[in-house]
């Protein structure tokens, strides 16, 4: 079996389902295929397993497919924290516009270093119309923070770093080794990943949604992060189906549990930029000494390869760099930037790694060798400008109370729901044995 390198084709599962995210870019396109990936390959991997006669029909719900790609919880009783620190967000300058991101304590101070203003919104807006938008760009990135200056489409194309990722596998596989799996006979045609043990180290949005997804299908998930580690706004939506704990890896106790960790995991799904993990001790020779079984697939945001590949970025940024928000901003009449309606990048990326991880097991399963697989949100957004748009039905609001499972979640913060899943493949339907959990919730360690 060859290991995964594209979008689907839509004859390779069932769509159900009607509806559409309003956009310039084909949204609901990309929710539908991505999530479709993963159905794809668990169902080659069913098959693999013997866990079925033969590899069962993928559906995929169009209409909640798009809702994932949102947020999928909705508390009952309670209000979760906002998503965005209060600097955060898009400002005019001198010549265009530029994304902020300052969620992150340490992005902020780098930036309100470098405008060298007062810390709130109306003194940072003045200060960033002093500015050249790339000027600022770059002098935000190198005080350690992380911005983006609003580039139109062909600006990206003719950039080095757009040229680099356009030239770029969706998914970039490594060079291929041979591995062998680990008996699961836990695994059945409705858990399929039962057994299976995924070390997440991720953040925010598309690692997290690539575990998540896994956690589904009845994998194991133990999320690591450093201590005092937190998402508010996102974390809620993220963690469903994992036990997430905390290690200072910087630490030599902490390195030491983590190789532990590293030698009993099945699956490692990391977000660390190129050469980072060598930083803490866990290059790849030694990840490969201390797990040699291990499958790997890392995220990064601008790619794996070209000027920037060691650069910082979310979804909202790279958004701004690879000109999807100046094309949004000409869609809509608009003057000022229009990003897509939903974090999309992140989470076709999300479902694309886990269709990586379900892809190099049911290549090993039938002795192929496997490699690493690499992606990057910069990548996902040039199969995003390449696709059509077709999805039928009116457009996407909103979820309503239709689209949430009936059961209360009994999250780490309160009751809520849970949107539908949007995945089945025939008797096996997605659903987690664990709610959404806090950081630092469960000890680390295997169950």
């Amino acid at each position: 079996m060859s290991l995964i390198s594209a979008l689907p084709a839509p004859g390779h599962y069932r769509i159900t389902g009607t509806g559409h995210w309003q956009s310039a870019f084909a949204v609901t396109e990309l929710a539908t295929a991505s999530v479709a990936a993963v159905g794809v390959e668990l169902a080659k991997l069913i098959a693999a397993l013997n866990l079925a006669p033969a590899p069962p029909e993928v559906t995929v719900d169009q209409r909640l497919a798009s809702l994932w790609f949102s947020y999928s919880f909705r508390p009952e009783g309670w209000e979760m924290p906002g998503l965005w620190d209060a600097i955060a967000g898009d400002y005019e300058t001198a010549d265009g516009w530029i994304r902020l991101h300052t969620n992150l304590p340490h992005h902020r101070r780098a930036a309100l270093q470098v405008l060298g203003c007062a810390e709130d919104r109306p003194a940072v807006a003045a200060a960033v119309r002093g500015w050249r938008a790339e000027d600022l760009e770059t002098a935000v990135v190198s005080a350690g923070g992380v911005a983006a200056a609003m580039r139109s489409r062909a600006a990206w194309l003719a950039h080095p770093q757009g040229r680099a990722v356009a030239a770029e596998p969706l998914i970039r596989w490594g060079a291929r080794r041979e591995i062998h799996l680990r008996n699961r006979p836990r695994a059945t045609r409705e858990r399929p990943l039962a057994g299976l043990r995924v070390l997440d180290l991720t953040r925010v949005i598309a690692g997290p949604v690539s575990t998540r997804t896994l956690a589904g299908f009845g994998a194991e998930v133990l999320r690591i992060d450093p201590p005092g580690w937190d998402e508010p706004g996102v974390i809620t939506d993220v963690s469903l189906g994992k036990r997430m704990a905390t290690l200072d890896l910087r630490s030599s106790t902490g390195r030491q549990q983590f190789q532990a960790l590293l030698a009993q995991a099945d699956v490692l799904v990391h977000g660390y930029r190129p050469g980072a993990l060598d930083g803490l001790g866990f290059g790849a020779e030694t990840r490969r000494r201390v797990a040699p079984d291990l499958i790997e697939v890392a995220l990064d945001a601008y790619g794996w390869t070209g000027p920037w590949a060691q650069r910082r970025g979310f979804d909202s940024l790279v958004q701004m760099s690879a000109g999807i928000a100046d094309a949004g901003r000409s869609w809509a009449g608009a003057d000022r930037p229009v990003p897509l309606p939903v974090q999309a990048l992140d989470h076709a990326t999300g479902y694309l790694m886990a269709a990586a991880v379900v892809s190099a097991l049911h290549t090993a399963q039938g002795g192929a060798p496997v490699a690493t697989a690499r992606l990057s949100l910069a990548r996902t957004a040039e199969e995003l400008a390449a696709l059509p748009q077709s999805a039928g039905g009116g457009v996407i609001e909103g979820a309503e109370d239709a689209d949430f499972a009936a059961a209360l979640e009994a999250s780490g913060w309160g009751p809520g729901r849970r949107l539908l899943p949007p995945l089945r493949l025939g008797q096996t339907a997605m659903r987690w044995d664990l709610p959404a959990a806090r950081c630092d919730s469960a000890a680390p360690r295997w169950q």
